[in-house]
């Protein structure tokens, strides 16, 4: 592939959501990213919306897509996980439990480097999210 054909950077990832408001809600005020954009497509039956800790020309963001009058997917097995970074990894996962978030791995070390702090939660999509503890 020729050099100037290659790509340059992750521009975003997409998720399909049952209930786009909960989900922004997810994103926006348990998780501290911020609404960047959405639009709806009436023609196309689906709404957009672009949520991130930094513009999009600045940062990889999340796309939710809502596909009208959708509500369940399978989730697939292909697809892993998204990993966020925090500072206090025990005080984040706290914070979230109580507002009823399900961690399905509580804090504490990678099993195969303990220097490493993880945690697993799931958005209301059942969608897998890596907290990593910021050295």
């Amino acid at each position: 592939m020729k050099q100037n054909h290659t790509p340059t950077r992750l521009l975003h990832t997409m998720l399909r959501v049952g209930d786009l408001e909960k989900s922004i809600a997810f994103y926006t005020r348990l998780l501290g990213m911020k609404l960047l954009r959405s639009q709806e497509y009436p023609d196309g039956e689906y709404t957009l919306a672009f949520v991130g800790y930094q513009d999009e020309v600045d940062g990889t963001v999340l796309e939710l897509t809502y596909n009208w009058g959708k509500q369940d997917y399978d989730l697939g097995t292909a697809f892993g996980h998204i990993a966020l970074a925090t500072d206090d990894i025990y005080e984040t996962c706290e914070a979230l439990a109580a507002e009823g978030v399900n961690i399905t791995r509580m804090p504490g070390p990678m099993k195969d480097d303990a220097s490493i702090l993880i945690a697993f939660l799931e958005d209301p999509d059942g969608y897998k999210i890596e907290l990593i503890q910021r050295k």
